[in-house]
């Protein structure tokens, strides 16, 4: 037969070629069989290579048309299986896949029949949840929230909320065995993408800016937005409104713009609802209390430890009471209340939710700053710490109140009870100091006396501290009726302040006026005082000078209580007249030693005799007058009266006394004396040279006398 003839011919059924295999380019097949035919024997080949004519192939050999389309359509199948299983499961339409999920969740929570079949749609939404995140959460290149667009960020977090819902729903059928897979596989979905949306959320909560024009930076404590234009120069713009320079204002303190915050509050509302708010809450507290701690730094405010607090010198602890009250006073009024409305707007569709975080965090960084006032109250005390001790205690009273509308009630109340019981130890310091000072001015038994009579220190120091603590008035009375409210509760003889001053009951024979606690207080002090005073003038030898002694710091008392509204108001007027008329008596009595004796010179008495003047005696009158004027002026003339009023008053009522005295006694007998040598001799003083002289007494310095006037 020839070649086209076997062509034709069908093969056998039970031949093994392969029609997929056919040649149909003959110079192709022609290559091939010559090069198996050197490779392979040949079929008509028998043992000894001896080539066989061919025969005719037997019908079984012909090819059978139904089998190989079956063979066909068999393989294509194969090669399309392995095309689909190489092709992720994405969904075809993904708004489609959204309405059926959303289908799907809302049928979950309606149907009360059973759990219903999963729709294909569940693996495909997880599918591409899954190739969202890992686009989004890449390690080479992860997609930060800010670079989202507003459609994009809206879109994303309407997913995540879609697979918590999603979630939630299934894990009711947590029981039933067709459902495990997927609840596995959307919780391991949901757990990506909120592991995600916590970082954007802290990233953000960590990108706030503490702005140039933060109110700390005003000394005055304004928390006004700082102005758009210096005053002298007009504004293009016109003036924010009041709701608008509100809100600049949060912006301000908060360090975060209305878009970030926007977007806290959905990434917040993303995580409580897919079960993650406790994640949520420790992110925005940790963020926002290292962001107080970092303004609380910026402002001053260091931590220390008791024992730091105890080793300090005064004049550094002195320095960081000042600071601790600034920003005590400014965290609590100003950055507190910007605080809470950031809470209240990052959460506000969960207000029970805000008011616990602030609470928290608020809470905790009070009691930072409490711990320092409470290491401050442990002190030793010493009196010049008297008044840093009050202006902490009136920061705690009169600041922690502001706080009321900010905190629960349960925070609220541990917090007043802490600052209550630091106000009460510092207010125990205070009433101790003032045991202190009264302990002082007994022991101080020093005989040393005060040259020419002058104040004493103790009088000095006692009534500038006196006048000090007086300006404190109103806080040091609530701390003495509170004091003696806690003794007479833990004493049934009552308060060791119901002292009784006998200046309220001088004279008059009335009853004593009823005394606050710490009128009594500073009154028993001045007793104290006085009676040290006088105690110490009996050091002086002379008299007058002890008269001096009183005087001076009898006067320099009474000045600084007419200065004082408070500490007058807190002596009252019946002492202030007693102690006028005690400076009065000592007046009296250094006129009487000290003039009386010179005045008792030019007595007429014993000068004549049969009413002739006797010579001897005028001259030893006036030998003892100019001998006695002299001393006086010598030593008077170191005397120190510091208050000008009291030297001259002092000055005058001398003139008044000797100077008339003097000119008619002078006016009487100096013609006694042989004019010339014998009036120079024992006429010494002119009336005019008394009164230059007794003008230089008391200036604290020796002058020389001064000279006869003509």
């Amino acid at each position: 037969m020839d070649d086209d003839s076997e062509k034709d011919k069908p093969l056998p059924e039970n031949s093994h070629t392969d029609i997929t295999n056919t040649k149909t380019e003959p110079e192709k097949d022609n290559v091939n069989d010559n090069e198996n035919d050197k490779d392979r024997d040949l079929p008509g080949d028998d043992d000894n290579g001896v080539k066989n004519p061919s025969s005719p192939k037997s019908p079984s050999d012909a090819a059978d048309p139904n089998s190989e389309n079956a063979l066909d359509s068999e393989i294509k199948e194969e090669k399309e299986e392995e095309k689909e299983e190489e092709k992720p499961v994405l969904p075809p339409d993904l708004h489609k896949i959204v309405e059926e999920i959303d289908q799907f969740i809302s049928q979950l929570i309606d149907d009360t029949t059973g759990p219903p079949d999963l729709p294909i749609s569940v693996e495909q939404f997880v599918v591409l949840m899954e190739a969202k995140i890992e686009d989004y959460d890449s390690i080479d290149t992860p997609v930060k929230w800010g670079q989202l667009s507003a459609e994009d960020s809206s879109s994303f977090l309407g997913n995540v909320n879609r697979v918590s819902s999603l979630s939630k729903t299934l894990s009711k059928f947590s029981s039933d065995y067709k459902y495990a897979y997927s609840i596995n596989r959307v919780g391991g979905v949901l757990q990506r993408l909120m592991s995600y949306v916590e970082e954007e959320f802290k990233s953000l909560l960590e990108d706030y800016k503490i702005q140039d024009s933060d109110p700390s930076n005003n000394k005055n404590g304004d928390t006004k937005p700082p102005k758009q234009s210096p005053p002298n120069q007009e504004s293009d713009q016109n003036p924010p409104t009041e709701s608008e320079a509100a809100d600049q204002e949060h912006n301000i303190i908060s360090g975060y713009s209305d878009e970030i915050l926007s977007d806290l509050i959905k990434l917040s509302d993303a995580m409580i609802a897919g079960g993650y708010e406790t994640e949520c809450f420790q992110a925005y507290l940790v963020a926002r209390r290292n962001a107080l701690e970092e303004r609380l730094h910026q402002l001053g405010f260091q931590k220390h430890s008791m024992d730091e607090v105890h080793k300090m010198q005064w004049e550094s602890l002195e320095r960081e009471i000042e600071s601790w009250i600034k920003i005590f006073k400014q965290v609590a009024t100003v950055y507190f209340p910007n605080e809470r409305k950031l809470s209240d707007s990052v959460f506000s569709n969960h207000s029970l939710f805000s008011e616990t975080l602030f609470g928290s965090l608020a809470y905790n960084v009070t009691i930072q700053l409490l711990n320092f006032a409470e290491a401050v109250g442990l002190t030793k005390r010493a009196q010049e710490k008297l008044f840093k001790f009050i202006d902490t205690y009136e920061a705690l009273r009169d600041t922690v109140p502001e706080m009321d509308a900010l905190f629960a009630e349960e925070w609220l109340v541990e917090l007043k009870t802490e600052a209550s019981i630091i106000r009460s130890r510092l207010g125990e310091a205070m009433i101790l100091i003032f045991n202190e000072l009264e302990n002082s001015i007994r022991g101080d038994s020093a005989k040393n006396q005060v040259p020419g009579g002058a104040v004493h220190p103790l009088t000095k120091y006692t009534m500038n501290y006196l006048e000090f603590a007086s300006s404190y008035r109103t806080t040091l009375e609530q701390v003495f009726r509170e004091h003696q409210k806690i003794e007479r509760a833990d004493s049934a003889t009552g308060s060791e302040y119901d002292y009784t001053s006998q200046a309220q009951n001088v004279s008059s024979g009335s009853e004593a006026v009823k005394q606050s606690p710490f009128q009594a207080q500073v009154i028993k002090v001045m007793d104290l005082m006085d009676a040290n005073v006088e105690a110490r003038s009996k050091l002086y030898k002379d008299p007058s000078l002890s008269s001096i002694f009183m005087m001076n710091n009898g006067r320099y008392i009474l000045k600084k209580i007419r200065g004082s509204s408070e500490l007058n108001a807190l002596m009252g007027d019946t002492w202030y007249r007693k102690k006028s008329s005690d400076l009065r008596q000592y007046h009296k009595g250094y006129q009487r030693e000290t003039w009386g004796k010179l005045l008792s010179c030019l007595t007429q008495e014993g000068l004549t005799v049969n009413g002739k003047v006797m010579k001897p005696v005028l001259k030893e009158r006036f030998k003892s007058f100019n001998a006695m004027f002299d001393e006086i002026h010598k030593t008077q003339s170191n005397w120190v009266v510091g208050d000008e009023q009291l030297q001259s008053e002092l000055r005058v009522s001398i003139s008044n006394m000797v100077i008339p005295a003097y000119r008619s006694f002078l006016g009487r007998y100096a013609q006694t004396f042989t004019p010339g040598r014998q009036t120079e001799k024992y006429v010494k003083y002119q009336a005019e040279d008394i009164e230059t002289n007794i003008d230089e007494l008391f200036d604290g310095t020796a002058t020389p006398m001064g000279r006869k006037k003509p």
